[in-house]
């Protein structure tokens, strides 16, 4: 069993809008936008993400918006909810909010002994705060969010599934264990964590697979100390039969990839350098940085990519 994984990273998902997008994240939830950059493989796309005042792993939801993408189809096969964490007592403020601004699926809920309160994102996509008693993370003091709400980066993800048999093995096997197991779900967590601590399988025989579009969580990445850590837990899923890719050098941090039993992709990122590697923290996510691979197109792209304002 490893030990080197520290709870989640990141979680990337697909958007339509880069606009709205935006404005979601950080006015309606109050996140910074830590950085502005593109698409490694389609340059000409945003790849924005959005977290605490320093981009810390375990907060960060990246997007890649492509334009007039279609919907995606809910199913098994995916992360289905990403849930943040709120401080206890912090759900009445954000149903007030979240109704005030008209976002839809609002939804008040119980699980695992846990206030939560559902909603949807711009594209449909899955969301819940969850109230957490004396979590210390940073958060982002200027998103017009009082501290006593305010997120303070990721609860958990929730996978659908028709079979969580394997990936829950699998989720074993990265040092995951599980806690909990009720009406169809069942609930892992990493000891020691970064306090994005929690993964959820819910278990749907019968459901049909989904269809990856606007709204979807493209993957659900997992956080490691540093580069020599992640060799170490791409050697040892490799060698239990993982197809592994390369480590890929994504400007904030290392990446590797792997598809899961449940047809999840997961990644294994580092906590290293982080994301005032090419700006100070002061302006995180203020310019549009370009992967060096793209510099070249610079002018091109800032007159091809919509203005996002701030």
């Amino acid at each position: 069993m490893l030990d080197q994984i520290k709870g989640l990273h990141h979680v990337t998902s697909l958007a339509r809008d880069a606009v709205s997008n935006n404005s979601f994240f950080t006015r309606t939830l109050g996140l910074r936008r830590v950085k502005k950059t593109v698409n490694f493989d389609a340059p000409d796309v945003y790849h924005l993400y959005y977290g605490d005042e320093f981009g810390t792993p375990g907060s960060v939801m990246t997007y890649f918006p492509f334009p007039h993408a279609a919907r995606g189809t809910p199913g098994t096969g995916e992360v289905g909810t990403t849930m943040f964490a709120v401080p206890k007592g912090a759900l009445s403020f954000w149903r007030d909010r979240l109704a005030s601004l008209d976002v839809a699926g609002l939804e008040e809920r119980q699980a695992f002994g846990e206030n939560r309160l559902a909603f949807a994102g711009p594209d449909g996509d899955g969301f819940a705060l969850v109230e957490v008693d004396g979590d210390e993370r940073p958060f982002w003091a200027e998103g017009g969010v009082p501290e006593e709400a305010a997120i303070r980066g990721f609860r958990n993800v929730s996978m659908r599934l028709r079979d969580g048999g394997a990936t829950g093995e699998l989720l074993r096997f990265m040092g995951y264990e599980e806690t909990e197991s009720r009406d169809g779900i069942t609930r892992f967590a990493v000891p020691g964590g970064n306090g994005a601590d929690f993964v959820e399988i819910e278990t749907l025989p019968g459901a049909a697979s989904a269809r990856q579009g606007a709204g979807s969580v493209h993957h659900v990445a997992f956080a490691v100390e540093n580069r020599a850590r992640q060799l170490e837990v791409r050697s040892a899923l490799m060698d239990t039969g993982y197809q592994v890719t390369p480590v890929i050098d994504r400007d904030y941090f290392w990446a590797i990839y792997f598809r899961t039993p449940g047809g999840v992709l997961f990644e294994v990122a580092t906590n290293e350098p982080g994301f005032a590697r090419d700006e100070p923290l002061e302006h995180l996510g203020e310019k549009l940085r370009l992967p060096k691979q793209h510099e070249h197109l610079r002018a091109r792209l800032e007159e091809h990519l919509e203005p996002i304002g701030d």
